[in-house]
């Protein structure tokens, strides 16, 4: 099952396994309904239709919209730290930090390229469509330093967190501008923005 978002983005949170099915049933008819008609033209009604359960069972969840696509962001969110922390498994501790970073932007842009509604919701920076609050790079940022202070064997102090969040703002605006370019990410841009990422990243880990 996928996971399930935090309790503090739901105005009630699933006990039952039921309901927690229910939940992931809802979000990923959001999820699809996303890339097929946008934010604006996306409805409680309508995501309770694709999903199969009544317009209640939506309203249990979420206020609105944008409450339904903030669980969405987290479950996003969610999703990243699991495939994050799987990929470091499956490649071991040999490559350093460099391999980490490259393990961090491989999942993120598979998500962009594979995961329904991602291209609207990302982790919450987008919605609305075309805003980009910082709140959401910071806890992404705040994700990668607890997850990765172990591996790189440094403390996940404030100056690590000061250093995360600025690679993460710095790729976000690149892979961005990558799928501005081109529906699955101009290679190109991507490979600039790994440069630049190690180049940063290099005086501040090694």
């Amino acid at each position: 099952m996928k996971p399930v978002p935090q309790a503090t983005s739901l105005r009630r949170a699933p006990v039952q396994r039921r309901s927690a099915e229910r939940l992931t049933r809802i979000l990923d008819a959001c999820a699809d309904l996303l890339d097929e008609v946008g934010y604006d033209a996306l409805s409680t009604r309508a995501v309770a239709l694709r999903a199969g359960v009544p317009i209640g069972s939506v309203y249990r969840f979420f206020g609105n919209k944008r409450q339904m696509a903030d669980a969405l962001a987290q479950r996003n969110l969610e999703r990243f730290t699991v495939g994050v922390t799987d990929r470091l498994k499956e490649s071991g501790e040999e490559g350093g930090w460099r391999m980490a970073m490259d393990v961090v932007l491989d999942e993120y842009l598979a998500m962009k390229r594979t995961a329904p509604g991602f291209s609207l919701v990302d982790f919450g920076n987008q919605i609305p469509v075309g805003a980009r609050h910082a709140e959401p790079n910071h806890r992404v940022a705040d994700r990668l330093t607890d997850l990765l202070s172990g591996y790189l064997s440094r403390e996940p102090d404030d100056d690590l967190r000061r250093t995360f969040l600025i690679a993460v703002e710095t790729a976000d605006t690149l892979v961005h501008l990558a799928f501005r370019m081109a529906p699955e990410g101009d290679e190109r841009i991507i490979q600039e923005a790994r440069e630049m990422l190690r180049a940063y990243l290099a005086r501040v880990l090694d």
